[in-house]
């Protein structure tokens, strides 16, 4: 199957420019102007259009197996690739959590049979699994987690001999969640003593406050100096986490690494008022100052990727008080075009919004052959029309939850056209499931 996608404004490697791009099987087998039709069983014409390498989530939830009420893995991955996101790495806190090397294989295969994303999953850290954990392959694993503060499945690790064997003895890149747990569990106490169960949203951020991220993030940071391990701290939401980070290397060249989220550029603690527990995430959002400082981090390259931790809960599960409330919500489907709206505001370019979101977690995870758009590589390719505005509605919602933080919202930017591993997946709403996403592999030092 040979496509060719012509008259395309190709955004790559920090560039625009005009171009054709051929796609053979699998694969990229030439990128060009004015490249020939002859053997091409189909033609796209992409005038007016942008040709993106597909988005690299480097964080989602997607409740396989376990909490399949709330999502599954076909479900969210369909959304992530109407959205433009055409590879995933999920999160071991399903039930159960993903301890065991069987455990995680079971969830491969699952995504084998049934994803339409490319796919890769961590596995999970707990306080007695360390040996189980260093027999992971590291060429077909995305990485380990750490949960060093807890949130949905409590899979916490808060030993600190534990961590320290984790730090010490896993070779490849560990992936944290950092809040310091004895200081949410203080300050939570507090709040419940005044207001019992109903206390207001909006005290999310204090009771997950910046100083328990700021504390866990150096602690984690700390470790890692000392063991020389490949860090990656996930969803950055302060001003002064930012700081603890480099700028001045190469990412290639970088063992610690940082992630900002979707929902941290886009919300602040304003905006509770209005969506209430809909936007309770862990780490929570925080002020102007600190979502603007995300945002500048990004700009600078303090903070390396731009990711979503999709996390769907029901619309009933949301809907209870406060320390009933799961914290998280969907955002795979409106991740790229959320950054889009960005670009449109002339407050972040296209060729950043395709650094943070596919070269840089390609870099990071070293993954073989996918987030750039060169000849040889897999063809994982997102065309978008940047002047095609759109709502989100609950009935365009894909993911299987059903609703968005991002309804009633105009995105002016629409993906059109979505290549999996070569293979057309969606095109103007419609999905093609005969061929699913492939499995990532990674070139590990």
């Amino acid at each position: 199957m040979q496509t060719l996608i012509v008259n395309a404004n190709i955004v790559n490697e920090g560039k625009v420019f005009p171009g054709d791009v051929r796609i053979k099987g699998q694969f990229i087998e030439a990128i060009g102007k004015d490249l020939s039709s002859r053997q091409a069983d189909v033609v796209i014409d992409a005038k007016g259009k942008y040709l993106l390498p597909g988005a690299i989530d480097d964080q989602v939830h997607f409740r396989e197996p376990g909490l399949t009420h709330k999502a599954n893995i076909y479900t969210e991955a369909k959304a992530g690739v109407a959205g433009g996101v055409t590879s995933f790495m999920e999160m071991p806190n399903t039930h159960p959590p993903v301890f065991t090397q069987a455990l995680l294989e079971d969830k491969y295969q699952i995504a084998a049979r049934t994803s339409l994303a490319n796919y890769s999953f961590f596995i999970g850290a707990s306080n007695d699994n360390l040996e189980e954990v260093m027999k992971t392959d590291l060429s077909r694993v995305c990485g380990l987690k750490i949960f060093m503060g807890s949130s949905t499945g409590n899979l916490l690790v808060d030993d600190p001999k534990v961590l320290e064997g984790f730090f010490s003895r896993f070779p490849s890149l560990i992936a944290t969640h950092c809040e310091d747990e004895p200081t949410i569990r203080s300050n939570s106490a507090a709040f419940k003593e005044k207001y019992g169960e109903d206390v207001p949203v909006h005290f999310h951020p204090i009771i997950r406050s910046a100083e328990s991220c700021y504390k866990s993030s150096s602690f984690a940071i700390e470790l890692a100096k000392r063991h020389r391990t490949k860090l990656h701290i996930l969803h950055i939401s302060t001003a002064n986490e930012t700081q603890l980070f480099d700028n001045s290397i190469p990412l290639e060249k970088k063992k610690i690494t940082a992630e900002a989220c979707i929902h941290h550029l886009w919300f602040n603690d304003t905006d509770y008022e209005r969506l209430g527990m809909l936007i309770k995430w862990n780490p929570a959002i925080k002020t102007a100052n600190d979502q603007q400082a995300v945002f500048n981090a990004i700009l600078s390259d303090h903070i390396d990727v731009i990711a979503t931790d999709h996390a769907p809960h029901t619309w009933e599960e949301k809907q209870n008080t406060y320390f009933k409330a799961p914290s998280g919500g969907p955002l795979i489907q409106h991740s790229l075009v959320a950054m889009l709206e960005f670009y449109h505001q002339q407050k972040l370019s296209l060729e950043k919004i395709v650094q943070k979101m596919s070269h840089n977690p390609a870099i990071l995870f070293q993954i073989e052959n996918r987030g750039f758009i060169r000849e040889g590589y897999f063809a994982d390719l997102v065309l978008v029309d940047l002047h095609n505005p759109w709502k989100v509605e609950k009935n365009n919602v894909l993911a299987k939850c059903g609703w968005s933080p991002f309804e009633g919202t105009t995105f002016q930017s629409a993906v059109t056209h979505t290549f999996v591993s070569g293979h057309l997946a969606y095109a103007y709403g419609s999905f093609d499931e005969q061929k699913k996403g492939e499995r990532m592999l990674f070139k590990r030092d």
